[in-house]
């Protein structure tokens, strides 16, 4: 391992194997665990690790949870496997707020305890203190996870408790959270305004903020992720005369929202922020009416010009479109009404 060539060609062939031949690669030898164990070899497997094909669906039901590939050929899944919770829970109990690079930032609901979980790996962390950090209220609390300029993942918790709005940055580099500054307009601190899981893309973090009711409010909230300063962009020029959701997703490290609009049938559009405004990409026909048991959101949109979307009970459909096709797969974090997540199998780890 002492010769250079050597040492390089070694580096470079592990950095490109699966996530879990590394772990399995660790028990060659000391000086391959030790290798494979450096945050230089972690950085750089991640890299080339996120990409489409290495792309893969975790689904949470009660007490089980499955992985599967994703088969884009054919709008289906490749065949499951099973991941075993590596932390004590309850039925029905996980809820996956943000993901990154691998890692998942989970919360249990019956104790609101927020986790870091990397389930190629399974290790994890649990993130709650015993002065009441690090614990998460659904419908009230947003949370995005980022990794800063000097490789630090890190967890944004805007917490919104009888009106008053606390924002906390937990380091894994030192294994602690910390308060902010953060100013806003009072309205936002409302329950009737419904912030989504931030979006990480080029440095910030990105949250939607609408209003729960027809011709209401909405925003963006933007967060730099290196000077933690807070600023507020205009929405996508919508109508308004439904209800609003906007889905944030990460392309080739620019943002693109998914803005759908309506109440008995939804129109989509997909828009690209540029600067701090939004330029419409292309429209969606208009979705006929879909039953609410079987209530679905935009999570994914292929070389093939297809709509994907997904209901609650994890099954695919496809809107087909006549329009040029992207050149990339486009992931989104967040199903609607279903418990689930498309992630990048990596070995980064949710602690040091």
């Amino acid at each position: 391992m002492a010769d250079l060539p050597t040492h390089t060609i070694v580096f470079e062939i592990l950095t490109r194997l699966p996530a879990k031949d590394v772990g399995r690669s660790k028990s060659v030898c000391k000086q391959w665990y030790a290798l494979l164990s450096t945050q230089d070899f972690v950085k750089i497997h991640c890299s080339r690790s996120v990409v489409s094909s290495n792309q893969r669906v975790l689904l949470i039901d009660d007490l089980t949870c499955s992985v599967r590939p994703i088969i884009s050929n054919n709008n289906d899944y490749g065949p499951s496997s099973t991941v075993t919770f590596p932390f004590h829970h309850q039925n029905n109990d996980v809820s996956i707020l943000s993901h990154l690079n691998g890692l998942l930032c989970v919360c249990l609901n019956h104790t609101y305890e927020l986790l870091l979980w990397n389930p190629t790996t399974t290790a994890f962390k649990r993130l709650s203190t015993p002065d009441s950090l690090g614990f998460y209220i659904n419908n009230l609390d947003a949370i995005g996870l980022y990794v800063d300029a000097d490789d630090d993942y890190k967890v944004l918790h805007i917490k919104r408790r009888s009106g008053v709005l606390g924002v906390y940055v937990y380091s894994r580099e030192v294994d602690s959270w910390r308060n902010i500054p953060f100013i806003t307009r009072q309205e936002y601190l409302s329950p009737h305004f419904n912030w989504s899981a931030g979006t990480f893309c080029g440095g910030t973090l990105y949250f939607t903020v609408c209003e729960c009711w027809i011709g209401g409010t909405n925003v963006v909230i933007c967060f730099d992720v290196n000077s933690e300063q807070f600023k507020e962009i205009s929405f996508p020029p919508v109508p308004s005369n439904g209800m609003v959701q906007g889905v944030l997703v990460n392309v080739k490290n620019v943002l693109h929202m998914f803005a759908s609009t309506g109440m008995f049938e939804m129109t989509i559009d997909l828009w690209t922020l540029q600067g701090d405004y939004w330029i419409k990409v292309l429209s969606c026909p208009p979705i006929p009416p879909i039953s609410l048991s079987l209530w679905c959101d935009i999570t994914h949109y292929v070389t093939n010009g297809n709509w994907f979307v997904m209901t609650k009970l994890g099954k695919l459909f496809t809107i087909e479109m006549d329009m040029k096709p992207f050149e990339c797969f486009y992931p989104v974090s967040w199903f609607r009404g279903f418990k689930g997540a498309v992630f990048v199998q990596t070995i980064v780890s949710p602690s040091i």
